[in-house]
């Protein structure tokens, strides 16, 4: 019996744990910044900051127009996604994959390449006689924003939200920061 309160008190903890890490601090990171409101540039660009601040800390985020977005730093180029695939992506690792630098998502593994938002997965053609794993893509998944540097200042270009893409759906659902607008 007391084995059994026991393993139960241990579900219980465990159970308190995960629920405060669910719905601990969102952005917590010793190395990053954030912008605060958005400064709208004559020609419609939007100053998210100064360039060498944002080389100091590899990555940043902001908000335009409701959307969080996030500027990476990566192998001397500065690169902008939405935010949210399922979850935030600001903690996510950087990796080359099949030559792509990409984030890889910390919770889905998800692998989103910096440059074009594309998906990839390994996948292999069972057609062929011997299959072997190459990377292919799921086609873009994920919104990047143009960037632009002007004396020392990095600029996004507001999104063309014309044309949709699967990040969208969950940077709705995110808005303002918080949890799912729907719930959990």
């Amino acid at each position: 019996m007391l084995d059994l309160i026991i393993l139960s008190l241990h579900f219980f903890i465990f159970f308190l744990i995960s629920i405060a890490i669910w719905c601990g601090p969102k952005d917590v990171d010793s190395h990053t910044s954030s912008t605060g409101g958005v400064e709208m540039e004559p020609d419609g660009l939007i100053f998210i900051g100064k360039e060498e601040d944002i080389k100091k800390s590899r990555r940043i985020t902001a908000k335009i127009n409701d959307r969080e977005i996030v500027v990476f730093y990566h192998e001397g180029k500065f690169h902008a996604l939405d935010s949210r695939c399922y979850r935030k992506i600001f903690d996510c690792v950087i990796s080359d994959i099949d030559g792509h630098a990409c984030i890889v998502c910390p919770w889905h593994k998800f692998k989103i390449t910096l440059e074009t938002g594309e998906g990839l997965y390994e996948g292999i053609n069972p057609l062929e006689p011997s299959p072997t794993p190459k990377w292919q893509s799921k086609g873009v998944k994920q919104r990047i924003h143009k960037i632009t540097i002007h004396n020392g200042n990095v600029y996004v270009s507001p999104p063309d939200l014309s044309v949709s893409f699967d990040s969208d759906y969950f940077a709705d659902k995110y808005k303002n920061g918080g949890e799912l607008a729907m719930g959990k």
